[in-house]
């Protein structure tokens, strides 16, 4: 398989997987699927993974975590800046995978392929071709720019 296609298929599936978490905490999974199901069961996981924080803070905490993921999602699925926004994500998701592993255990991180997760996106940060990336045609018009 061409590096090409499996960075297509890395920044797909990063960026997917966010959206995902992010469409679960509205409530636009089914019960059977979702995790948390709605803005108030997310505020609570946000909670259990920092004890450490004030309950004020947690509120800010979520939307600061789901803005994140929706800005690094299409980011990611439109080929903008792909190697600094997978390299936070990869950040991002490392961070989620050490907070639930030391509070909620090893298990549900490692069940989530949090830390596979991470490794992808920054696996993702160290590929230099593009395909089908916004990024792409901006350095072609950069280089267009500077030849006349």
């Amino acid at each position: 398989m061409s590096t090409k296609l499996i960075a297509l298929f890395l920044r797909a599936s990063i960026a997917l997987g966010f959206l995902s978490a992010v469409a679960d905490r509205f409530g636009m999974w089914s019960p059977e699927f979702s995790a948390w199901g709605d803005w108030p069961h997310f505020l609570s996981y946000t909670q259990s993974l920092m004890p450490w924080a004030p309950a004020s803070w947690i509120p800010a905490m979520a939307i600061l975590a789901t803005v994140a993921e929706i800005l690094f999602a299409l980011c990611l699925i439109l080929g903008f800046k792909t190697r600094l926004f997978a390299t936070l994500s990869g950040l991002l998701l490392l961070i989620f995978a050490l907070s639930m592993a030391i509070f909620t255990g090893i298990k549900r991180p490692l069940d989530a392929s949090v830390f596979a997760a991470s490794a992808a996106a920054f696996s993702l940060s160290i590929i230099k071709e593009k395909f089908f990336e916004i990024d792409s045609l901006i350095e072609r018009k950069k280089q267009k720019r500077f030849i006349y």
